[in-house]
C-alpha cells in the first residue's frame, strides 16, 4: 500500500472509531464515516475487504494506540509503581466520564454488540483486552517489585480483577449517565491495592 493509502485508510478508522464510541457498532453506516473523513463513498473496499476485516482493523488500531500508551506508563520511571497504577485507573475514569459518561473506550462500547455479530471481532476484542490485563498485571508488579504496593498481591489476579471491576462499572455509569459506579471503582481500587 502507499503512503497515501496507507494515510487514507487510517484516517478512516480514526473516525469510524470517533463515530461508534458515541453511537455503537451497528448505529454507524459505513456512508456516515466516509462522509466524515471526506473520503469518496466507493473507494471502502479498496482499503477493507469487507465489513468484518474493517471491524477487525478498527479494534486493532484502537488497541495499538491503548496499548502503546500502556506501554509508555510503564516505562515511565518519574513516579514510582503505585503511582503509575493509579495514573492508569485515573486516566480511565477520566475516559469513562467523557461526554456524559457515554465514555470513548470501544471495549465497553462494542463489547457486547460485536461479540455476538462477528467472530473476527470478537477474536480482536479477546487479544487486544489480554493485552490490557497483560499490561496492567506488569504495572502492579513493577509496584510490587519497588514496594510501593504490597507483597501479598498476586498481580496476574489482580490485573484481571480490576479489569472486570472498571468494565462493570464503566457500564453502569453508561446507564445511570453519572459517575458514582466509577468513583466506587477508584475507591474499591485503592482498597485492593492496599493504598
Amino acid at each position: 500500500m502507499r503512503s497515501s493509502d496507507v494515510d487514507t485508510r487510517q484516517l478512516i478508522l480514526d473516525t469510524a472509531q470517533e463515530h461508534m464510541a458515541r453511537k455503537g457498532y451497528a448505529a454507524v453506516g459505513l456512508n456516515e464515516i466516509l462522509t466524515g473523513a471526506g473520503v469518496p463513498k466507493g473507494s471502502f473496499y479498496h482499503y477493507f475487504p469487507s465489513k468484518d476485516a474493517f471491524g477487525e482493523a478498527l479494534l486493532k488500531s484502537y488497541f495499538d494506540d491503548y496499548l502503546g500508551s500502556m506501554d509508555e506508563l510503564i516505562a515511565d520511571t518519574t513516579k514510582d509503581g503505585a503511582a503509575r497504577v493509579m495514573e492508569y485507573w485515573q486516566r480511565f475514569h477520566t475516559l469513562q466520564s467523557f461526554d456524559q459518561y457515554q465514555g470513548k473506550c470501544l471495549v465497553v462500547k462494542l463489547g457486547a454488540e460485536v461479540s455476538d455479530l462477528s467472530e473476527a471481532m470478537r477474536v480482536q476484542l479477546d487479544i487486544g483486552t489480554a493485552g490490557l490485563v497483560g499490561r496492567i498485571e506488569k504495572l502492579i508488579a513493577g509496584g510490587v517489585a519497588d514496594g510501593t504496593l504490597s507483597r501479598d498481591i498476586d498481580a496476574a489476579f489482580m490485573a484481571a480483577t480490576l479489569y472486570d471491576l472498571w468494565v462493570g462499572a464503566s457500564v453502569m455509569a453508561k446507564i445511570q449517565r453519572r459517575p458514582e459506579a466509577l468513583d466506587r471503582a477508584l475507591t474499591t481500587t485503592r482498597t485492593l491495592l492496599h493504598l
